[in-house]
């Protein structure tokens, strides 16, 4: 059975009434996404709470934590209460729909999302689990025109997505006024192709930097790279 917890350098995210457990692309998303000058963060499917904590240990704004699963959001508040930031971030258990609604007059100079990334595929007979990773109950259409309403006007958007999804996922935010400005290309293992990517939208047309990043040298072994991007938060890196 695996460890019900994960233990990073300046707190500890338990994760066994999670569907999501603690992984590479939430860690990623916490540690890749800019917060320069952000004073309001919101963090769409928080989850274990992770990427509200990581973005919380890098700046000094306020964080709201959305999840739309009680369990998850339960754990997700206790996490977050033993940590050092607990003041400075609220969780909120609502679905991002109905948020967005109801709050599209608040601004937020950071976004962020790892939505459900399943479309059309066979589901496990477990619900929590469905709805953490199909997006049957938040669309890329329904994420794009939600983050569209609730982004400041020089806000930044950041989003973890399988890279087959990229294109489809660049058009649909267009749509909205969204614009990518940076790209990750996420790489497992030397000579495979990247299976996931993470990209920052603003309002703002510009040319995208595009950028690469390997994880694993070899099974286990993380790349330089990785480490870099990553070593504030892995308690033994």
């Amino acid at each position: 059975m695996s460890q019900p917890f994960f233990q990073f350098k300046q707190f500890t995210v338990w994760h066994d009434k999670c569907a999501m457990k603690v992984g590479t692309d939430g860690v990623l998303l916490g540690a890749w996404t800019p917060v320069e000058s952000s004073a309001r963060i919101l963090d769409i499917g928080t989850g274990t709470g992770l990427v509200a904590l990581m973005l919380a240990q890098r700046c000094s704004a306020s964080v709201i934590a959305l999840e739309i699963d009680g369990k998850a959001a339960q754990q997700a508040a206790e996490n977050i209460t033993r940590s050092p930031w607990g003041s400075r971030i609220e969780v909120v258990c609502l679905d991002f729909r109905l948020y967005s609604n109801k709050n599209n007059s608040l601004k937020y100079d950071t976004i962020v999302s790892n939505p459900p990334y399943f479309t059309d595929s066979l589901k496990c007979p477990d619900s929590q689990r469905n709805i953490a990773r199909h997006n049957d109950n938040l669309s890329y259409e329904e994420l794009l025109k939600g983050v569209s309403n609730l982004l400041s006007p020089n806000g930044t958007f950041t989003v973890v997505i399988p890279m087959d999804a990229s294109d489809s996922f660049k058009d649909i935010a267009s749509s909205q006024g969204l614009y990518p400005s940076r790209q990750l290309l996420v790489i497992t293992k030397p000579g495979v192709p990247p299976k996931r990517t993470l990209i920052s939208f603003t309002f703002i047309k510009q040319d995208c930097k595009e950028e690469k990043l390997l994880t694993e040298v070899s099974r286990h072994r993380y790349s330089d790279e990785y480490i870099k991007l990553t070593r504030e938060f892995y308690l033994k890196m």
